[in-house]
């Protein structure tokens, strides 16, 4: 990413080999409003304890002298996060409202790293979806093979570590979902499609009610609207829920979306 922009501010973020985004202390300060570049620096100092090193770092960077000569100056960078945690300690009238922008760029980053470099399932992640399936074949190896098979199809891979990690929600409801009869046959009825599209709608909603607030400030009438939606959408849940007797997944809904939970950590917010 070559550049980012704030209420017309464009950033400059620096280049390194860690697929983040780092901005400059001062461009950051800039951004918030503080006529002094040092300022973010500043807060830092006072605040150094609550960064990790994976928030802030110094690093010496080129800049153009007088003449024909350049030299070296070391500068302390934030990556989105940092960025996020400096907004905290920042008593400026934006910071509020860049803070809220930090949370939307780093969810686009984090989702874009993803697609980008097509990051799979971790062997923590594997191993889950193995006890999911261990459990539901219950000691048949041809039951055990037929549902690896049919979730191989369903996600169009060839073997399940091949699963793309923003797809491990839908592998662990789509093994936990599928119906298996007694005989050891597979099937899925109307009774479980009913189930899997309650499963996203709650996912959905969880969601909508983390960002809503933001898109709210794009288009309050659109989210007034959806608001009215969503209040149905949960009345149909329970709805349905009731009717097919099937109970809807415990998750920590009211967490599973923030932005500092990666989306291969949202699926362990059982409760």
């Amino acid at each position: 990413m070559n550049s980012l922009t704030f209420n017309a501010m464009q950033f400059h973020p620096i280049q390194r080999n860690d697929n983040q985004i780092w901005i400059t202390s001062a461009e950051l300060a800039r951004a918030l409003g503080y006529a002094r570049e040092d300022s973010v620096s500043r807060i830092y100092d006072r605040k150094s304890d609550e960064f990790t090193s994976d928030m802030t770092l110094t690093v010496k960077l080129t800049v153009k002298g007088f003449g024909n000569g350049n030299s070296e100056k070391e500068t302390r960078i934030f990556s989105l996060r940092g960025c996020h945690l400096i907004t905290f300690f920042a008593r400026t009238p934006v910071a509020k409202e860049f803070r809220k922008w930090v949370l939307d760029v780093l969810e686009k980053e984090v989702l874009q790293q993803q697609i980008d470099t097509r990051v799979k399932i971790n062997s923590e992640q594997q191993a889950e979806l193995k006890e999911i399936v261990d459990r539901r074949a219950q000691g048949e190896r041809r039951l055990h093979a037929e549902i690896w098979a049919r979730h191989n199809r369903h996600f169009r891979i060839t073997r399940y570590s091949d699963l793309l990690a923003i797809h491990f929600q839908d592998a662990v409801n789509y093994l936990e979902t599928l119906e298996v009869k007694s005989k050891g046959s597979i099937y899925i009825d109307e009774k479980q499609s009913l189930e899997m599209l309650c499963v996203h709608a709650r996912f959905f909603q969880a969601w909508w009610n983390t960002h809503s607030p933001a898109l709210a400030k794009l288009n309050p009438l659109l989210v007034t609207m959806l608001n009215d939606n969503m209040f149905s959408m949960s009345s149909a849940i329970s709805g349905v829920s009731k009717k097919c007797g099937f109970t809807m997944p415990n998750y920590d809904y009211d967490h599973m979306f923030e932005l500092q939970t990666l989306p291969h950590e949202r699926y362990r917010l059982l409760k």
